[in-house]
């Protein structure tokens, strides 16, 4: 069997959420949203699981680990810091924030030697997505991505940004990260959006880190600037013609990005275990 590795973007703080979300405990017997992704990925046929977290936060996410996932599938912890840049570059003076969602991928490249996929730590996607992606990653050697609609991904308890995908023929063709989306702010909610759900090869890390190394060159604001994962892919797109299928899920997503979801997501992964869906967790 091909081995796949999933990639968990689990190092950004929830800033919306006023927290450290990743390891909120959500379902009905505490569990934290990533437990249930990567119980439906290594279902899906994942091998290994690769966690890109903050150090500080390496010792409460094992010790949750522990109780469940260690036993399903490999696990190996690396680290996003700031200071993890490219030989002659530095830090801007003050620089506190993260460098993004490009930079927390590129600091797991020696960990990943697989076809892999990425999903935000966060987010619940479904068995179905996994099930999706794994296959493509098995089948295939272009790179992908598991896109929703884009109404099905808003919060009624404030905006929301996303990567607003076009799609011609069903390949990406273009991805707008757009912020401060709500129902009424004039997206269309039929238009599919990407969740950081993607499906790379090992050979994307070459193009990853000229990408890093580009945005390095042009920041404006040292304290701010971020380089993001959709807007790397996008610009492989767009200058060297890469190929990116668009693929779609059954699955319905859903996350919280205030803490006024957490309700309603512990409602609906209430009612997937109590269907069976997660027999074994």
């Amino acid at each position: 069997m091909k081995e796949t590795t999933l990639v968990v973007l689990a190092a950004g703080m929830g800033s919306r959420f006023g927290g450290m979300k990743q390891i909120a405990p959500l379902g009905p017997n505490g569990e934290i949203l990533i437990e249930f992704s990567i119980f439906d990925a290594v279902r899906a046929g994942f091998n290994k699981v690769v966690m890109i977290i903050k150090k500080d936060n390496e010792e409460d996410i094992r010790k949750i680990f522990s109780r469940r996932i260690d036993k399903m599938v490999p696990v190996t912890y690396v680290y996003q810091d700031i200071s993890m840049i490219p030989e002659g570059y530095s830090v801007p003076e003050g620089r506190t924030k993260p460098w993004g969602t490009a930079h927390a991928i590129l600091c797991a490249a020696d960990a990943v030697d697989t076809p892999f996929g990425i999903i935000n730590a966060d987010d619940f996607y479904g068995y179905e997505s996994f099930k999706i992606l794994h296959d493509h990653l098995v089948t295939s050697d272009e790179m992908c991505n598991v896109g929703f609609r884009l109404g099905t991904t808003l919060t009624e308890f404030g905006s929301v940004s996303r990567g607003v995908c076009s799609v011609k023929d069903g390949y990406l063709s273009e991805i707008v990260e757009m912020k401060a989306i709500t129902k009424d702010s004039g997206v269309p909610l039929d238009s599919v959006c990407s969740m950081n759900m993607w499906g790379l090869f090992p050979d994307f890390f070459v193009d990853l880190k000229k990408a890093f190394v580009r945005f390095l060159d042009g920041i404006r604001d040292g304290q701010k600037d971020e380089c993001y994962l959709p807007i790397v892919i996008g610009g492989l797109v767009k200058e060297k013609g890469a190929k990116v299928k668009v693929l779609s899920t059954p699955s319905e997503w859903f996350g919280v990005t205030y803490r006024e979801d957490i309700a309603s997501v512990k409602e609906k992964l209430q009612k997937l275990v109590d269907e069976g869906q997660y027999e074994g967790l």
